[in-house]
């Protein structure tokens, strides 16, 4: 995709947010609905275009870790809110435009992603997501390329495989999408050797059992020297 070779060409390391997810969603990957507002008057037109209540985050070329700067503002019921959120936000270093999303709701999550081993290529990974991601390292890795059957595999080797079932009242996870999503992970690995990695954390399963990823960050292969 161009963007990778722009990226590439100005020396980034990374795909920004919105970026990640236009190379995600081209191999049939599930994301939010959002908009890049370049200022904030468009930001509050697109948040009432995509529906209250909406997430805003800082957008900039370099800006990949939104929140450790404080850059994302959830579940914004108005205009106003959007309103003074994004003032805030464009005040932050690297900020360059507002990332406009739906709110996803759900409570679980999950956490996919890809990494190149240097000696085995391509793995591929799944695992609890959010905040129990770093508490409980629930994760799972197989080499790229994945079949069908081998990521369904994978979805049953995590001891917390418990919350793929109904919970809460809520329906149990879409298994052939999250397999779905596991496959073309493989298959991006392989089609851009120019991609290290891929972090999809969380996945947010909807109350129906559709997951979506709603943050994305595609990290590109470190470029030699002329």
């Amino acid at each position: 995709m161009d963007f990778i070779k722009e990226a590439l060409a100005k020396g980034l390391p990374a795909l920004n947010e919105h970026e990640s997810k236009r190379l995600i969603e081209s191999f049939g990957i599930p994301v939010t609905r959002e908009v890049v507002a370049a200022d904030l008057d468009s930001a509050v037109v697109e948040a009432v275009r995509i529906g209250f209540p909406v997430v805003l985050k800082a957008s900039g070329s370099r800006l990949f870790h939104k929140s450790d700067v404080e850059g994302v503002a959830l579940n914004l019921r108005n205009k106003e809110e959007v309103g003074l959120e994004g003032q805030r936000l464009l005040r932050i270093h690297g900020c360059e435009a507002l990332l406009v999303q739906e709110m996803v709701k759900g409570e679980r999550e999950l956490v996919c992603g890809m990494t190149r081993h240097p000696e085995f290529g391509p793995c591929i990974m799944f695992g609890l997501g959010g905040i129990l991601a770093e508490v409980t390292d629930d994760v799972i890795f197989r080499l790229a390329p994945l079949t069908s059957w081998e990521a369904e595999e994978m979805l049953q080797e995590v001891r917390g495989k418990r919350i793929l079932e109904a919970f809460r009242g809520q329906a149990p996870v879409r298994l052939d999408v999250v397999s779905t999503i596991l496959v073309a992970l493989g298959e991006i690995s392989l089609q851009y050797e120019e991609v290290h990695e891929i972090d999809l954390n969380p996945v947010k399963i909807r109350p129906d059992g559709y997951p979506v990823a709603v943050d994305a960050l595609v990290v590109l292969k470190p470029q030699k020297g002329p």
